[in-house]
């Protein structure tokens, strides 16, 4: 045996970008997360040719999920077409070979910054969430060292006074994205600052959910069919944002989370926050033979 035999040609970067030790350590962290829902996992997230704090903790876990036979779906804030999703999801394809998509029913991983798409994924497909800010304690406990003695003792009653005060002070719960969630029945984690309409998209769903920190080094995960349920009083139901009657002005969709557009006359108008849903609704009406999923809200509902 020779050397030269063990090692592989030069290249000038591995495939997916990430060397192989990156994506062991990653693998081992994803499957510790997966076996201890909710639980924060540390990490050593490694540089890629993007910013911290622009998603480099979701591309991480996607360069080491991803493989040629997977077809991947980047969404900024709903929207495919913005200029973060596409340059992440161009990068993704050209270091794996995978295939791109703007349809959630046609991916395999479907990458977001801040939101759930609102059709229904499926036992096949992986999401994985961008997380500016892991910690949903870092409001009420600045030291992490504490911090993290509350999430192994399960102590939260800070949270739960917070949302106590803010009912007191102004009538109900104020918080709105990344609202805290308690994760199957024990660890509390920030679901992303995902709006409270998308919260209820994680709580037994079918597909597997990563949200991984890259500038905080903490990746946590929802496995499927386990339960996420919103800190509430049992006297003060869970309330998503009010939607139901807003209809989309470019798509007629109505009874989904929008984007809100303001005009020059004061007023506002709406589009649809889940862009490729719009799209897809609006080749329908022209008479495109388009396939819309499932979703997880009808007429502003939660019914999945």
């Amino acid at each position: 045996m020779s050397l030269a035999s063990l090692t592989k040609d030069w290249a000038a970067t591995s495939y997916g970008f990430l060397d192989a030790s990156a994506k062991r350590e990653l693998r081992r962290k994803m499957l510790k997360a997966i076996a201890v829902p909710g639980c924060q996992m540390p990490y050593a997230s490694r540089e890629v040719p993007m910013a911290r704090g622009w998603g480099t903790g979701g591309l991480q876990v996607t360069l080491t999920l991803v493989n040629p036979a997977s077809t991947v779906k980047v969404i900024d804030q709903g929207a495919d077409d913005g200029v973060n999703a596409a340059s992440i999801r161009r990068f993704i394809s050209r270091v794996s070979g995978a295939a791109e998509t703007w349809d959630t029913l046609s991916a395999s991983i479907v990458q977001s910054r801040h939101r759930v798409p609102e059709e229904v994924m499926r036992e096949d497909q992986i999401l994985v969430l961008q997380v500016p800010n892991p910690e949903p304690l870092r409001g009420v406990e600045p030291n992490m060292s504490i911090a993290r003695q509350m999430h192994a003792d399960a102590d939260y009653g800070k949270l739960w006074l917070t949302l106590y005060e803010q009912i007191v002070r102004k009538g109900r719960i104020m918080q709105g994205a990344a609202y805290p969630s308690m994760v199957n029945g024990r660890h509390v984690m920030t679901p992303s600052p995902i709006p409270r309409w998308d919260v209820p998209k994680l709580n037994m769903a079918k597909h597997l959910t990563f949200l991984s920190a890259g500038r905080e080094k903490r990746l946590f995960a929802v496995p499927p069919f386990t339960r996420v349920e919103p800190l509430v009083f049992s006297d003060r139901p869970y309330q998503v944002e009010e939607h139901a009657h807003l209809t989309c002005r470019r798509s007629g969709l109505s009874g989904y989370f929008m984007n809100e557009i303001p005009q020059d006359d004061g007023g506002s108008t709406f589009e649809v926050s889940d862009s490729n849903l719009g799209i897809k609704a609006i080749q329908q009406v022209e008479g495109v033979p388009t396939e819309i999923g499932e979703t997880w809200y009808r007429d502003g509902e939660y019914s999945a």
